[in-house]
């Protein structure tokens, strides 16, 4: 005879329960983060996924070298060599030192086709990954409905925010070697207002034209990456509302058909939609960290 407690536990989830056990991260807490960066706890869905796309992604550049060859290129060859120039080109638009570009070029690439991976998982079934985690998790003796995992790393706000911290770590160094510490320093406490002959006055532009250097690293950090991490995280989102709209089936009748069928419309032209959002998201965060790297190369 069943108990209470075993029914509660076998229920069906409601709407509610099924998208907050989806929005929950593997971190062995259970805890969905509200933080915006909790450096005390680590999902570990999230850097499992970043860094196996990670290595699938150097992988496939790795094979492309590999295979490349000087006469007709076939198609895995041309739709890199496509990548690479494009890359190239918005490199050398935005960064004029030929010296940073050797680096700073191949970074574009790499944060693009990493994003794009990234990005791409969203297009898997959304149960697929979960499921599989929670046979394996109750396999290994806990209790599979605490079998949580999400596979999309750029809906997880502290994988975003660490890669723009990231390249904002990468301009503070083309700063310093551009410029040299003293250079950088004095831009610091001289740009955007000036300074004066005045020491007084001088000293009163040095702290405000400092604030507002830090007012700017701070906007263009935290918007790079809330910008990816928010298009992501609503994506997402939109496929969970569009599972449950094929999860409302109750049987033959007007009600269900008509939820299913809706359904199938909204998730074939989310999809076809989200495809722009994949791609797109991941040209932006590419092209502006290009464009952040590039300022730092330039003098106010």
């Amino acid at each position: 005879m069943a108990t209470g407690h075993e029914e509660v536990i076998n229920h069906a989830p409601t709407a509610g329960e099924y998208i907050a056990h989806h929005l929950t991260y593997f971190n062995g807490t259970g805890a969905k983060q509200t933080k915006l960066i909790d450096f005390g706890l680590l999902n570990y869905d999230t850097l499992l996924w970043a860094i196996v796309l990670a290595v699938l992604g150097g992988f496939i550049l790795w094979l492309a070298a590999r295979r490349a060859s000087a006469g007709v290129p076939g198609r895995f060859q041309g739709a890199v060599e496509i990548l690479v120039e494009m890359v190239a080109d918005q490199a050398k638009g935005l960064i004029h030192s030929a010296e940073s570009r050797k680096f700073v070029a191949p970074l574009g690439l790499t944060v693009f086709i990493w994003i794009f991976m990234m990005n791409a998982m969203d297009f898997l079934p959304l149960d697929l990954i979960p499921e599989i985690w929670k046979g394996l998790y109750g396999s290994m003796g806990h209790d599979p409905h605490h079998a949580y995992m999400r596979v999309v790393p750029t809906a997880d706000i502290n994988a975003t925010m660490g890669m723009s911290i990231a390249v904002l770590l990468i301009c503070f160094y083309y700063n310093v070697k551009i410029k040299g510490i003293g250079g950088w320093s004095h831009e610091l406490v001289s740009a955007p207002f000036g300074t004066s002959k005045n020491p007084i006055l001088a000293v009163v532009l040095g702290v405000v034209n400092f604030a507002m250097q830090i007012i700017e690293f701070s906007a263009k950090t935290i918007s790079h990456g809330m910008r990816l991490f928010g298009n992501m995280f609503a994506g997402e989102l939109i496929f969970m509302l569009i599972a449950l709209m094929g999860a409302a089936w109750t049987g033959a009748n007007l009600p269900s058909v008509l939820l299913f069928l809706g359904h199938v419309v909204a998730g074939f032209s989310w999809a076809v939609f989200h495809i722009l959002v994949v791609a797109l998201q991941a040209f932006i965060f590419m092209m502006l960290t290009l464009v952040y790297v590039g300022q730092a190369h330039e003098g106010h």
